[in-house]
């Protein structure tokens, strides 16, 4: 008598199953690796010592970086040396460039000199400067600004709030506002005042 075949029967569905799972699990990792580094930096901002980080978070080579157009986000605060207060709803219909930087970064105080010159160049144009000193010291900032002769608006944002806003990693980095409010571009990296001045007189043309 032929006995009936007891050989378990796999389901192809059930080893398929895992594989699919570890997918959607590394492509969630994935897609939360830039949220991570971004709170990672905001955590480092709230509790870093005083000492000087080095180029932990420094941008020492410049690029240009795909952007996204859209409202920016609001930033305010209160000018380092003026004590006015700055509040970004007060600078529609200019152009503005905000510039996140840090006193103990290199690569900003490579550039600051030049940054300082061209704003005074464009001074009669539609055109305003906002630097915000993310997770930096008031007097260290305060420094900075009257070393490079920085006659341009500058907050003090300690604990990188406003930066995580953006998307900040590092810096320096910029973000160039249209008239509307909007980001339409954005540069990473030290930046020279040659390309500075080409950029706002290409945002400039739009307005």
């Amino acid at each position: 008598m032929t006995l009936p075949d007891e050989t378990p029967q796999t389901d192809p569905s059930s080893s398929a199953a895992p594989a699919s799972g570890r997918r959607r699990l590394l492509f969630f990792l994935l897609s939360m690796t830039p949220v991570l580094a971004i709170i990672a930096l905001l955590f480092w901002g709230q509790f870093r010592s005083d000492d000087n980080p080095g180029g932990v978070l420094v941008h020492e080579e410049s690029s240009e970086s795909q952007v996204l157009v859209r409202l920016a986000p609001w930033f305010g605060g209160y000018d380092l040396v003026s004590r006015e207060r700055v509040d970004l709803d007060d600078l529609r219909g200019r152009v503005v460039m905000v510039d996140f930087w840090s006193s103990w970064c290199v690569a900003c105080r490579i550039e600051a000199a030049d940054l300082a010159q061209v704003y005074r160049e464009y001074d009669s144009a539609d055109v305003e400067f906002v630097g915000i000193a993310v997770w930096d010291r008031p007097a260290d900032a305060e420094e900075h600004i009257e070393r490079y002769d920085v006659t341009y608006l500058n907050i003090l944002d300690p604990r990188g709030t406003m930066a995580v806003s953006y998307g900040v990693r590092g810096v320096p980095e910029k973000f160039f506002l249209d008239a509307e409010g909007r980001i339409v571009r954005k540069l990473i990296g030290p930046v020279s005042a040659e390309e500075l001045r080409g950029i706002l007189d290409d945002l400039l043309t739009a307005l």
